[in-house]
């Protein structure tokens, strides 16, 4: 498949009512260039300044801020564009101190190719938590310190685990499972945490996700790894009720490594879906938004409730109650 890079043109003030939108839209990953790191850098190699271009240095001093994302050279790609152009333009709408940029697109096609190159070039192994060393199918190492080696391809999916959401995630699952725990991955990606659960002894049953190519790398990297995830669903639970009874209940853990509006919304579906005693984990979460979701959650009965962070990031073990 081929992808769209989509560069959005904002301001430093722009940032954050922009990747706001992105995340309504379920958009998570993007490449942030902030006018003011330019400027800071000009500023601080001043000095050096004699020795270069002079075509470079104009150029620099009048960057503009872009927030890069990238959709799929596809129908759904398109009407995921048009939307983000219609929101934008309401964004922009609201912004009456003009703030926040030219809030306008620009398109350009990258091959897969080019974009597999893109990450593979910064993708090395590297340790999380106590038992696991992350590598690429591409990279050679051995295992050191009796960690497991979990090797991860993820494409255009979600989930190198080089975040500090998905480190959090592992590190919360290496206190969870003890073996044979049912497990769902709400928001797989490219499947690490399912994987991560299944190294470690659990079941993976379930895992979904709102983007279809993502099950696919999901079950790649399984294979990979040489554990099995159990049933691979597609779409979006918090909007499709036909897929929320799809997914049934009954599982003693949930891994959700999405974003603090999507957890709240869930929260009641969560504890519906875990037995009673069963662990929640979850992240994707900003530090700011951290107290909306320990309300979400302790408004909905769960217990013993863990808070970890880590740059900037927040995660949640709580436990479903017992009782009814």
């Amino acid at each position: 498949m081929d992808w769209k890079e989509v560069t959005i043109f904002t301001s430093t003030a722009g940032i954050d009512p922009v990747t706001g939108l992105l995340d309504e839209m379920e958009i998570y990953g993007y490449a942030l260039e902030d006018a003011a790191d330019f400027a800071e850098f000009l500023e601080s190699t001043e000095i050096y300044w004699d020795y270069v271009d002079e075509n470079l240095k104009k150029e620099l001093s009048t960057q503009e801020t872009k927030i890069k994302i990238y959709l799929p050279d596809s129908d759904d790609g398109a009407a995921r564009l048009a939307e983000l152009d219609a929101r934008l333009a309401g964004l922009k709408a609201r912004d009456e101190a003009d703030a926040w940029g030219r809030l306008e697109t620009s398109v350009a096609l990258t091959r897969q190719e080019d974009w597999e190159w893109g990450w593979k070039q910064y993708f090395k192994p590297f340790p999380v938590g106590e038992r696991f060393l992350i590598k690429p199918s591409w990279e050679e190492c051995e295992a050191q310190d009796g960690r497991q080696i979990l090797e991860i391809d993820p494409a255009s999916s979600f989930g190198t685990g080089s975040h500090e959401t998905t480190q959090l995630c592992i590190r919360a699952l290496e206190q969870t499972v003890k073996g044979g725990e049912r497990l769902l991955d709400m928001g797989t990606g490219s499947g690490i945490l399912a994987i991560a659960a299944a190294m470690l002894g659990a079941k993976a049953d379930t895992a979904v996700d709102i983007d279809e190519h993502c099950l696919t790398c999901a079950a790649e990297n399984a294979a990979k790894n040489g554990v099995a995830i159990g049933r691979m669903l597609h779409g979006d639970a918090l909007r499709d009720a036909a897929l929320a009874e799809e997914i049934g209940n009954g599982y003693e853990i949930i891994c959700a490594n999405i974003v603090a509006d999507i957890i709240i919304g869930m929260a009641p579906m969560f504890r519906d879906k875990l037995v009673p005693g069963g662990t929640l984990i979850c992240s994707g979460i900003l530090d700011g938004r951290a107290d909306e979701v320990e309300a979400a959650l302790r408004g909905q009965g769960f217990e013993n409730l863990s808070r970890d962070a880590a740059g900037g990031w927040s995660a949640f073990t709580a436990t479903r109650p017992n009782t009814p």
